[in-house]
């Protein structure tokens, strides 16, 4: 009797321990989503563009913050910094080269195709999805580019599941993007973004810079796309920058279709959910009979039901 006491609980625990585990796993996942989910729907809410090219923002934001970090080796060439201080100053600085690069696109591919119907435009960001992933192909090749991020595989043995460190930053660094982007909709360049969004005529007619909204809409889509890209490049999700990174983006489009194109909010849910859902699958749903790699078809099918 004592001993099927100690089974049923040893076996009550490592449930349980699953569970807990396969959430954790999920809602790191769905913070990845949401932040790539976030940054479609700014762009698409200021712009009305459906922006195919946003898993090669993720993927070249992502290389760039490679290359600054182990490349570049900035700031540590110069300054001899904490790690993870240095490490956080490349992030940033990867960051700004990322919504420059945001303007950038916006300013040279997107810019002249206003006024134009939205699948013409649609068909633009392929282009210039084809065109970024070329690029970033020739340069990653077949092995990954080191993130060289200052957790590497370090956990954090919490009892009842275990937390990857970088699975702790990736959750603190999502909240306060989160936060920043809320507090950013109740600036006044947020209400004026909003205006445009509801209203582009009215809003150039109340004396907004409707040109210069849509830069800045590019500009923070880029900057989460990239954020969703560095923390989908490290353990324990990758070793590296790959070149299938984009892949992340396509995986999030369900995410936005569940909460709405045109909501922020939604899309952090529809995120979470999404990884959530992912992971519970990963978990429980692997019976032969499914087949391999089921889970990764979870989303879509949430978003088709």
């Amino acid at each position: 009797m004592t001993v099927e006491f100690f089974v049923a609980g040893f076996l009550a625990q490592t449930e349980h321990s699953q569970l807990a585990g396969a959430i954790v796993s999920g809602l790191s996942l769905g913070t990845i989503y949401a932040l790539l989910a976030m940054g479609f729907v700014i762009i698409f809410k200021a712009t009305q563009v459906v922006n195919f090219a946003h898993g090669a923002l993720a993927t070249v934001g992502a290389f760039i913050t490679a290359g600054v970090a182990v490349e570049l080796n900035f700031p540590g060439r110069f300054l001899d910094v904490h790690p993870l201080l240095g490490w956080s100053v490349s992030g940033l600085t990867a960051l700004v080269l990322s919504a420059l690069m945001g303007i950038l696109l916006e300013r040279v591919f997107l810019r002249p195709m206003v006024g134009e119907d939205l699948f013409s435009v649609a068909i633009v960001t392929l282009g210039m999805n084809v065109i970024l992933m070329t690029i970033v192909t020739d340069y990653i090749g077949p092995d990954p580019r080191s993130m060289a991020d200052p957790w590497g595989d370090a956990v954090a043995d919490l009892g009842f599941v275990i937390v990857a460190h970088t699975e702790i930053a990736q959750f603190v660094v999502a909240v306060a993007l989160v936060l920043l982007v809320a507090a950013f909709f109740r600036s006044r360049t947020g209400i004026a973004m909003r205006a445009t969004a509801f209203d582009q005529e009215a809003a150039r007619a109340q004396g907004i810079k409707v040109g210069a909204i849509f830069a800045i809409a590019w500009a923070i889509g880029a900057v989460l796309a990239t954020v969703g890209g560095i923390f989908g490049s490290v353990y324990p999700r990758r070793v590296g920058v790959y070149s299938d990174t984009a892949l992340l983006a396509f995986r999030a489009f369900p995410a936005i279709i569940l909460g709405g194109l045109d909501s922020v909010v939604g899309a952090v849910v529809g995120g979470l959910s999404v990884g959530v859902a992912e992971a519970l699958a990963g978990s429980y749903l692997n019976h032969p009979w499914f087949g391999t790699g089921f889970s990764g078809i979870v989303p879509y099918l949430l978003m088709v039901g």
